[in-house]
């Protein structure tokens, strides 16, 4: 009998792990494009894009931080109440075949030890970073400004 329970607390145990595992964590995403560059600009709030750039990176060791800061924020559920953003992020891309829409996200640094936010500026949804991300952005950021 004891053998019998061992085996199911196994097969249990695994079921759960297994569905642990096919949860997928929904990342933000941009083009599958190179990135020429990434303009920042002190933002005017929700649902545009100020023009007024404050920074601008285009080298690439800056252009790779913002990359993957972007891409491995992590969508938080549900929608948010959150206060109005305080950069606004426009990433371009290189092309040889035309114009290529510019990637409009909001941004909220964090604090040392912190989560940034990102948002896109056509949704409602917010994407966390991880506190080591947060921490390479406040450098490009904060001592550029």
């Amino acid at each position: 009998m004891k053998a019998i329970f061992s085996i199911l607390s196994i097969i249990y145990a695994a079921i759960i792990m297994a569905a642990c595992q096919t949860q997928q964590v929904e990342k933000m995403v941009l083009l599958d494009e190179k990135i020429s560059e990434i303009k920042i600009s002190e933002s005017e709030g929700f649902g545009g894009m100020n023009e007024d750039i404050i920074l601008s990176f285009q080298d690439k060791k800056s252009i790779d931080v913002f990359e993957k800061a972007i891409t491995t924020a992590v969508k938080q559920p549900g929608k948010v109440d959150i206060s109005e953003p305080e950069y606004d992020v426009m990433v371009e891309y290189e092309s040889d075949k035309g114009e290529l829409p510019t990637h409009g996200i909001h941004l909220w640094l964090g604090k040392e030890n912190e989560r940034s936010t990102f948002m896109y500026i056509t949704d409602d949804y917010v994407y966390l970073t991880s506190t080591q991300m947060t921490k390479k952005l406040r450098e490009l950021i904060l001592s550029e400004e």
